[in-house]
């Protein structure tokens, strides 16, 4: 666990950060261990400034967001108050997830902050924060289609990306097990690693949804070197449901993919489990305890 002494100056090292050029990771010790807030969503909405000192409290030092709302808040909090916030629990803003914006809000209506309405707010607000990635998070049912749709969207990629290099910003897009779902004999995946600028658009592997697909990701690596500099880092129970674990307890083996680090390009994980058996802080502990003493 972190000590205060250790919490302090990981805050002031984010502090300091505000103040020179380059990336804030550096002024970091190592390890970076990151977690995706979806974890603790729930507590998050309920007091979303204990929570990120909870997740502070027990080791980690990078976040990535999982909620922009449609009226442009972090956690309820303005993009000025959230970096606040962050900093005094010396976490680094590293990554946030976003939404495409084809599905209409419950009234209809356009759901803005989303990379089909008013994206360039988005941005803006991200580069306040810090955030150093903006990753498409999802497509719902209706967001989804055939090949010709995915070409699609790998343009809206392009372009959501070159808004966000504007500010310093890397796109990147996040995948589950529906891009690996064989349409017209390719997979949806490989439709956006090829048709996407591969300079622009980076991929957030997860690779529970990979390993859920069938899919090897170290075969992805290998095929597209550099490409995957971000990690959702997620295990696979061992009983037939295949359910989401903590790391360390599950079927997925994480310290050869570890070993493929400098070829996927990675840059950052999360540590990220949609479902705990308990309480999420209990999950997300043993998570940071078998990375810890594992993995980094």
């Amino acid at each position: 666990m972190t000590s205060r002494r250790e919490f302090i100056k990981a805050g002031s090292a984010l502090s300091a950060a505000m103040l020179v050029k380059g990336p804030v990771s550096s002024l970091y010790k190592s390890p970076v261990i990151g977690l995706q807030l979806y974890t603790v969503r729930d507590l998050m909405e309920k007091d979303p400034t204990g929570t990120l000192a909870k997740v502070a409290a027990i080791g980690y030092n990078s976040v990535e967001n999982a909620t922009y709302t449609g009226s442009l808040k972090f956690y309820g909090m303005d993009a000025a108050t959230y970096k606040k916030v962050l900093a005094d629990n010396g976490l680094m803003p590293t990554s946030g997830h976003y939404r495409l914006g084809q599905e209409p809000d419950k009234n209809g209506g356009v759901v803005n902050g989303t990379l089909l309405h008013d994206w360039q707010r988005a941005v803006d607000d991200a580069a306040t924060v810090g955030i150093q990635y903006m990753v498409c998070a999802y497509l719902s049912d209706q967001e989804r289609g055939g090949v010709d749709h995915y070409k699609q969207l790998a343009d809206i990629f392009n372009k959501a990306a070159e808004t966000c290099k504007k500010s310093g910003i890397q796109f990147c897009y996040h995948n589950h097990d529906f891009e690996f779902q064989v349409q017209d004999g390719v997979f949806p995946y490989d439709i956006l690693l090829e048709k996407t600028d591969k300079d622009l658009v980076k991929m957030e592997v997860d690779l529970y949804w990979v390993k859920k697909a069938g899919q090897n990701p170290l075969a992805l690596f290998q095929k597209h070197p550099g490409r995957f500099p971000l990690w959702h880092v997620k295990d696979m129970s061992k009983e037939a449901s295949q359910t989401f674990a903590e790391v360390g307890n599950g079927i997925i083996d994480f310290k050869t993919i570890f070993q493929h680090k400098a070829e996927a390009g990675m840059k950052y994980f999360f540590v990220e489990q949609d479902k705990c058996p308990g309480s999420p802080i209990d999950s997300i502990t043993q998570s940071y305890k078998f990375i810890r003493s594992n993995l980094v």
